[in-house]
Order: structure tokens, then C-alpha cells, then sequence
């Protein structure tokens, strides 16, 4: 059921609303962000996946935000924002040298794509960071 929040005041259920009959599902990319139309797609689902990296570490380490922002050489609002997804501004190598300052270590690997298509981007964790 679809509700309408117009005359919702917190206190009680939010009114009910017909829902829209004419929604339609769509099967996505894979990429959220290639869905939303993003500029490099392939790009922002790296720096999204590094961020969830670097939260875990930061979560399994119980570091403050002050102390992860120490060891990663920014301010405690910067790691904030980046907790929070926020990673314009940041560009791939940046966050790559984040996740070293936090003590994990980075391989990259090179290797030859099909030559029908553009070479792809992946992150694999290889074991919880």
C-alpha cells in the first residue's frame, strides 16, 4: 500500500493512498550508478565499495573518527562525510591510500580485456579488511 505524507504529523499512521496502478518494474544494469546516470559509473561503485572497506576497518578496529581521521591525514567532518558516502572530491587513488593508512594492503591487477568491448573496473576484497 502506498501512503501519502501531506498530512502526516508523526503522531499517528500517515493517511492510506491508492497505489499507483500503473508502476512498472525495470531490471537494472548491476550498477546503481550507471542506472542513475552517473558520468563513470564503473568508477563510483569502486569508490562505493572502498568506502564500505574502509568503514568496516574502521568499525572492526573501534576507531573514532577522530582517530581514523588522524591516520588517514584528514579531519574527523572529512571522515564523517566519507562514512556517509559522500566521496566527490576524493578520487580513487586517494581513497586506495586511505585504506593503506588504515592498514590494509592494495594489489591491482592488469590484465588483457576482449577486444569487443572496454576494458572493465572491479574491486575484490579478498578477505574482510
Amino acid at each position: 500500500m502506498a501512503y501519502s505524507l501531506d498530512h502526516f504529523d508523526g503522531a499517528s499512521a500517515p493517511a492510506a493512498a491508492p497505489a499507483n496502478t500503473e508502476d512498472s518494474a525495470v531490471f537494472g544494469s548491476g550498477n546503481v550508478f550507471a542506472d542513475l546516470g552517473f558520468e563513470n559509473p564503473a568508477e563510483e561503485r569502486l569508490k562505493a565499495d572502498l568506502v564500505i572497506g574502509i568503514t568496516d576497518v574502521i568499525e572492526r578496529r573501534e576507531l573514532s573518527q577522530s582517530s581514523a581521521a588522524k591516520l588517514m591525514g584528514v579531519s574527523q567532518p572529512d571522515v564523517s562525510k566519507l562514512l556517509r558516502g559522500r566521496t566527490g572530491g576524493y578520487s580513487l587513488e586517494r581513497l586506495l591510500a586511505f585504506t593503506r593508512a588504515l592498514g590494509s594492503d592494495v594489489e591491482i591487477t592488469v590484465r588483457r580485456s576482449e577486444p569487443t568491448h572496454p576494458g572493465r573496473l572491479n574491486l575484490r576484497v579478498l578477505e574482510n579488511i
